[in-house]
Formats: structure tokens, C-alpha cells, sequence
């Protein structure tokens, strides 16, 4: 009986712990059908074109979505779904969206295979009330189109309407975005410590990989920090900076790191709380992801009213080396940026973007 008693209070004790364990647990992966390999019936399709509302499986859609299968199309077109079989495509105006359950106030990242079809100036909008985002589809940062990007967003309430939207009109309907796969991460929000007054300074704490991501993750132009899919960082310039792992790539430090692809329109930021006139100690890694981006390389690193340039001559081999240089703080706030000095492509293919990859970014006081 004691044993009972003994063992009633070790599971409500054990519950109260799990509760708010299971409540901390951040959520992540394929959102439902994340991936559109549940099938549509094939009444609610005419020949790839959805018919109804509710026709695609755990999604609502509006206007002309079509369910498409990756490979050749008819009229010689190709398209490559990099995450699995099947994917959509949003015609002139169409849209997907699907309402999810979210917790107020947390930050979560979007991450999803996206590419244009057969229209230059193609824009995929993301948004998520009241957050939205315009994401180009012009660049095309892999060779094979399946590039894969990440959003962020802040909760603000207990369901998120998730939608993706072709805000186009193009002469052919047809004419969209290709999205092949939706999941989600959230995140708890990275700190300054006592040894690095940098948040999420190792890139470790970032966006989720799909499965075959071995192109890394590509965090787009124009991210605030408190939405950032990179928490911590904002990308503030014109084009994407990529998020690489361990797994596909050679990473300095730990299992992440950032590449900056696109040269002097791929810069990444952060402002951190520093003491007016007091001396400060930035260092940070520069090296090749070991993905056949080779050549003289360059980053330029701006703190306050200091910059470095650091050169780094890559081979394509996976080596980095590590930089320094003393700031003096010239105010409460000090803006740290980072980007690359010139533009690079993979010497095995000309159509992929690459560039020098940036980690462990640290800033000390100077004792």
C-alpha cells in the first residue's frame, strides 16, 4: 500500500515536472502535410489543377493551385522537388495557408523549398497576421532551383494562419512559385553571457533543415532581428545569407555556421549593449565550407567606428582562420556587421552562389 502511495505521488510529481517540461519543449518539423505527399482524391483534381477549397489535404486554397509531381512537364519544362515527390505551384493570385497552434509571445522560423517556374520577376509572400514578407525569386542561388529559404515570426495568440501567396499575374495563370515542403521551429530566445556579449554568436540556434537540405537554408534580405529566422541576427542587405550544418558543410565551430553568398549584398548584423568609451575585443572565424567555393575571398567586419578586412585565400579544403580587432564604443548600442567583399561561385558549377563562411563571432570587454 505505502509502495502505491509511494509511487501515486513519484507520477503527480513527475506530471507537474513533465508539464511545464512538455510546455518548454519547442516545437518543430514538417507542418501537416508539410510536404504534399498526401495525396489530393482524384475528384478534386482535373488533370494538376485542385478543385475545392479543401482539396488538398490539411491545406485551404484559393485561386489556381496546381498539385504537381517533380521531374519533366508536359511543354518541356523541369521541375525539381528537392524534398520529396510532390509539390504545388500557385498560379496568378493563389494562394495555401494552413492555421496552426502556437504559443503567444514565442519566435518561430518557417522553413520551406521554394523556386520560380517560368516567370523572371516571381514573388512568393509569406505571412503570418500581423507579419508579412515579400520573398524575390529572381536569384537563383543553386544551379538546380531548389533552393530552400527560411521566415520568422512572433506568435500573437494561440493559432497562426500560415499562408503562402503568389501576389503575381502573369500572361500564362499557370506561372508561380513551386513550394515542395513547409515545416516550422521554434525558438527560445538566445542571450548575451558572461563570455560572449554576441546572442546565438555560433550560428548554433537557427532554422530547420529539411531533409536532403544540402544546400543549406537561405535566411532572406531584410530581417528584422526580433522576427529574424536567425535569432539574435538581422540580414539587412539585398540578398540571402545561407544557413549551413555540420552535416552537409565544413563548419568552423560546433554544428553551424553562416555563408555569406551573394558579396557585398549579403551582409548579416547585430547590435549589442555596450559602456560609451570603453574598449571591446570582437573575434570571429572566416573560412570555406568545403563545397568547391574557391578563390581570394574577403571579410569586411565594422564595429562602432572600427573595420576589418580579413582576407582568406581558399582552396575548397575546409580551412578557416581566426581574426581580432579592438572598438572603441561610441554609444549604448553597437552595430557589428559582417559581408563579403566579392562574389564567388562553386568551381564545379558556375550557376551556384557561394562565399566565405562566418562563425563563432565572440565581443569581450577589454580587461
Amino acid at each position: 500500500m505505502k509502495m502505491a502511495v509511494v509511487i501515486s505521488l513519484l507520477l503527480a510529481f513527475c506530471l507537474l515536472l513533465g508539464g511545464s517540461a512538455f510546455a518548454a519543449t519547442p516545437l518543430e518539423g514538417l507542418l501537416p502535410n508539410g510536404n504534399f505527399e498526401e495525396k489530393p482524391k482524384p475528384t478534386n483534381l482535373k488533370k494538376t489543377v485542385l478543385k475545392g477549397k479543401y482539396s488538398l489535404p490539411k491545406w485551404e486554397i484559393n485561386g489556381f493551385v496546381e498539385y504537381i509531381s517533380g521531374g519533366p512537364q508536359p511543354g518541356g519544362m523541369y521541375f525539381a522537388v528537392a524534398h520529396g515527390v510532390h509539390a504545388v505551384r500557385l498560379g496568378n493570385d493563389a494562394s495555401i495557408s494552413q492555421t496552426i497552434p502556437v504559443k503567444p509571445g514565442s519566435l518561430y522560423a518557417l522553413t520551406f523549398g521554394a523556386s520560380r517556374t517560368c516567370a523572371q520577376d516571381e514573388v512568393l509572400r509569406i505571412s503570418v497576421p500581423p507579419q508579412t514578407g515579400d520573398l524575390p525569386l529572381q536569384t537563383l542561388y543553386s544551379s538546380n532551383g531548389g533552393d530552400t529559404y527560411a521566415w520568422g515570426f512572433r506568435a500573437t495568440a494561440n493559432v497562426a494562419k500560415v499562408t503562402f501567396h503568389n501576389p503575381g499575374i502573369q500572361e500564362d495563370p499557370s506561372c508561380g512559385p513551386l513550394l515542395d515542403a513547409v515545416a516550422i521551429k521554434e525558438f527560445f530566445p538566445p542571450m548575451p553571457t558572461r563570455d560572449n556579449l554576441v546572442k546565438n554568436g555560433g550560428f548554433e540556434t537557427g532554422p530547420h533543415l529539411l531533409i536532403n537540405s544540402s544546400n543549406g537554408v537561405l535566411l532572406p534580405p531584410r530581417q528584422e532581428d526580433l522576427t529574424s529566422p536567425l535569432p539574435g541576427w538581422i540580414i539587412e542587405s539585398l540578398k540571402a545569407v545561407k544557413f549551413i550544418d555540420s552535416k552537409h558543410f565544413n563548419v568552423p565551430f560546433g554544428l553551424a555556421a553562416v555563408e555569406l553568398v551573394a558579396g557585398r549584398e549579403s551582409a548579416i548584423a547585430q547590435i549589442i549593449r555596450t559602456v560609451p568609451n570603453k574598449f571591446y575585443n570582437l573575434t570571429f572565424t572566416v573560412g570555406d565550407a568545403k563545397n568547391g567555393c574557391h578563390g581570394s575571398m574577403m571579410v569586411e567586419a565594422f564595429a562602432a567606428k572600427d573595420t576589418l578586412k580579413v582576407p582568406f585565400k581558399s582552396q575548397g579544403k575546409g580551412r578557416f582562420k581566426t581574426a581580432s580587432v579592438k572598438f572603441k564604443a561610441i554609444s549604448a548600442r553597437t552595430r557589428l556587421t559582417f559581408f563579403s567583399s566579392f562574389y564567388h561561385t562553386r568551381v564545379d558549377d558556375f550557376g551556384s552562389l557561394c562565399g566565405p563562411v562566418l562563425d563563432q563571432v565572440r565581443v569581450l570587454p577589454v580587461a
